[in-house]
């Protein structure tokens, strides 16, 4: 902070004297005493001294450049609404503030530099206890084994707390790995230190929680967080309306002409209806063209389409190269089932080698978070057709889950538009 004050007020200074000469300070160092209290309340409230600040020097210029520019438009907001610019030089307080974004951000990265040549890479005190819990490595934390100190959380020993206190003494965060009977004292001794502490428990990694708190004298830990926003469902919902609109408009010619072909080539219906598993793990009937005989229907969804399959028709054959045997989709977008973008629905019956696709993985009840999709993720990734190992689910599993934790519009415009490079595909058959 007293490097960015210096900072300022010497920028003013020079300025002053370059343009205005010797009785130019004067005035310019005015300007920066009125700038320098808005200066100081934006940046404290920026974060430009936090320890983010200080930890990456890019994050801290940019923090205190911006809380600088904010002071100094709220200067000459409050001079023209008082009517005194005028006794200001424009060029004067312009070069001012310039040259002190320049300095300011030279001297933070020497202030940078001189905080790691003092205190370390880190400008956070951490340390990890390993009392016998579960080995973990932190990188760039400090490890102590506390049985090398012929210690143990011991609450009714005052001698070893005082060992423990000294230990943890000037640490701003530590980290405790220890056996589960051990947790409470070490919660307690945590809360006598009046430090930032966290216990390793492995049950929240298992179980994804994403939070904890107190109720009712119970302990609850959050694993869900629940749909999407207001906004965002609608900002989706939209998104699907407009294109399955426009697409089953645009493309009804063709889909015309596949229900011709299909019905000319054996007379068989032309749609094949699935039962698919959709959002909140509910079931829904998913419409697709018929592209196989229709005594070689899997409506269970057991045996995956392989290349050069013979249950497949001529017709079959090309609208499954090309991804046009989806299109009917469209519908199931509009009636509010699927989504343009999504993860892809799957039959109850689907395996990958000889299981089922929820017995290789159990997160895998977790993709169905947000609708399915026409396209997703893992499709525009290439990651489709036969699933005959296990792997080759997982890595469409956690494609869909990349999807489900990361959405945004933007993503989902993106992923459409990479769709139009893989319809047609080598493992679309």
């Amino acid at each position: 902070m007293l490097a960015d004050i210096a900072a300022l007020f010497a920028s003013f200074w020079i300025t002053g004297y370059l343009y205005l000469g010797p009785q130019g300070p004067a005035m310019t160092l005015l300007l920066a005493h009125l700038i320098l209290p808005l200066f100081l309340t934006i940046g404290l409230y920026n974060g430009a001294y936090s320890a983010d600040a200080l930890a990456a020097a890019p994050h801290g210029i940019a923090k205190a450049l911006v809380a600088l520019a904010l002071s100094a438009a709220a200067v000459v907001f409050i001079a023209f609404y008082t009517k005194s610019s005028a006794e200001f030089s424009r060029v004067a307080f312009s070069g001012g503030v310039l040259l002190a974004m320049l300095v300011m951000g030279w001297t933070r990265l020497i202030m940078r530099r001189f905080v790691a040549w003092r205190c370390g890479r880190a400008v956070i005190n951490e340390l990890l206890i390993d009392d016998g819990g579960p080995a973990v490595t932190l990188p760039g934390i400090r490890r102590v084994v506390l049985a090398d100190y012929g210690l143990a959380p011991a609450l009714d020993d005052p001698q070893a707390l005082h060992r423990i206190g000294t230990l943890l003494h000037a640490v701003d965060r530590v980290v405790i790995t220890c056996p589960p009977e051990r947790r409470a004292a070490w919660a307690i001794i945590l809360k006598g230190a009046n430090i930032a502490g966290e216990l390793l428990d492995d049950s929240v990694a298992r179980l994804g929680a994403l939070g904890a708190r107190i109720g009712g004298g119970h302990g609850w830990l959050r694993v869900s967080i629940g749909p999407l926003g207001l906004r965002a469902r609608a900002f989706k919902r939209l998104f699907d309306i407009v294109v399955a609109a426009l697409g089953l408009t645009l493309l009804s010619p063709l889909l015309l002409a596949v229900m011709l072909a299909i019905k000319i080539e054996d007379r068989g219906p032309v749609l094949f209806v699935q039962r698919r598993v959709g959002r909140g793990n509910r079931f829904f009937v998913m419409y697709k063209f018929r592209s196989m005989r229709t005594a070689s229907g899997d409506r269970a969804g057991l045996r995956s389409v392989t290349r050069e399959d013979p249950r497949i028709t001529r017709v079959g054959k090309i609208i499954r190269a090309t991804s046009i045997d989806e299109l009917p989709q469209l519908v199931n977008v509009l009636l509010g089932e699927m989504s343009v973008v999504g993860p892809r629905p799957h039959a109850l019956g689907s395996q990958a080698g000889d299981k089922l696709f929820w017995e290789v993985d159990l997160r895998y009840w977790q993709r169905h978070a947000l609708k399915p999709g026409l396209t997703g993720l893992a499709q525009v990734r290439g990651l489709r057709g036969a699933t005959d190992h296990a792997a080759d689910l997982e890595s469409r599993l956690d494609a869909d889950l990349e999807y489900v934790d990361g959405w945004s519009l933007w993503r989902d415009v993106l992923i459409v538009l990479a769709t139009l490079r893989v319809l047609v595909h080598d493992r679309a058959y």
